[in-house]
């Protein structure tokens, strides 16, 4: 998805004027840089006095409200994390999101040992907890009410399903962005015109189209302890102005390796506004496959 042709690189002044004039962040892309062979890290100088994040900063501060106002929407999300130095192998996911009470479905596509394992949970109701239950032999169990933080809920999982959704990534990027923006040693690079996605047909034409997105590519060269990555790319999705895919990446154990992933998120065919009520965030629903509920985990 990266170019690896030579290009330059936009000026602080120039970014500062597109930035006013578009809500999307635009520019040219830049050459990854090669990860540092000495990983050890150490303290960070200060900042410089323009930081290259203050201006993707402003931007998700200013979109921030427009994406809390999206009343629900529903996504195929493909998620890929590192777990305990791991790198897991891909899941893909139907979802529903809900904003207000915070709502989250979720039915397994992939892998195959998870095809049809479902999930719920519902911010303020059934004491905090989610419904869960397996696939195949497990879902003999029955239904299990969860701690979303339990070792249950979170086998497999990085973070909780209460963390789940493109508000809560946003917020995220806002709270790691604020605090690498107190350091040097970050570059920031634009790239427009990224496609993201597209479903083709046996005959290789496009049956949905990609969606065309302005990558934002956040770069710290050296590594140190302040900094939670080496890699992060952020693709926003021109027409809807919502982050549909973030990946970031650590750095190289030994010089001459790749970076490792650290997690990968994407949000393929999101439909935003979606009419969601509680029906859809009730494990009774008819349409789901929930068995009996068991009253004990």
């Amino acid at each position: 998805m990266m170019s690896n042709k030579p290009v330059k690189v936009l000026g602080v002044r120039n970014l500062l004027r597109v930035c006013a004039a578009v809500c999307l962040l635009s520019g040219v892309t830049v050459l990854c840089q090669e990860p540092a062979a000495e990983t050890t890290k150490s303290e960070a100088p200060p900042q410089p006095a323009e930081h290259p994040l203050i201006p993707v900063i402003r931007w998700a501060e200013r979109e921030r409200p427009k994406i809390a106002d999206i009343k629900g929407y529903t996504a195929t999300v493909q998620k890929q994390e590192c777990i305990g130095g791991v790198v897991q192998g891909f899941q893909i996911m139907e979802t529903k999101v809900r904003h207000n009470p915070f709502s989250v479905y979720i039915k397994f596509r992939f892998p195959k040992e998870m095809n049809g394992q479902e999930a719920i949970y519902v911010r303020g109701q059934n004491d905090s907890k989610l419904f869960a239950h397996g696939v195949g032999v497990q879902k003999m169990v029955g239904t299990l009410k969860l701690d979303p933080n339990g070792i249950l809920a979170m086998r497999g999982n990085k973070y909780p399903i209460t963390e789940m959704g493109i508000l809560n990534l946003v917020d995220k990027l806002l709270e790691v962005g604020r605090k690498d923006s107190q350091y040097g040693e970050c570059d920031v690079s634009y790239k427009e015109d990224c496609k993201i996605g597209g479903v083709k047909d046996k005959d290789g034409n496009y049956k949905k189209p990609p969606r065309e997105c302005t990558l934002i590519q956040v770069t710290h060269p050296v590594p140190r302890k302040e900094f939670i990555f080496h890699i992060a790319r952020i693709y926003v999705d021109k027409e809807l102005n919502v982050p549909i895919q973030y990946e970031s990446y650590d750095w190289a154990k030994k010089a001459g390796e790749p970076p490792m992933l650290i997690e990968a998120y994407s949000y393929i065919d999101l439909n935003l506004n979606v009419k969601l009520t509680d029906e859809d965030f009730d494990y009774q629903n008819p349409k789901y496959s929930y068995p009996k509920l068991r009253e004990k985990e």
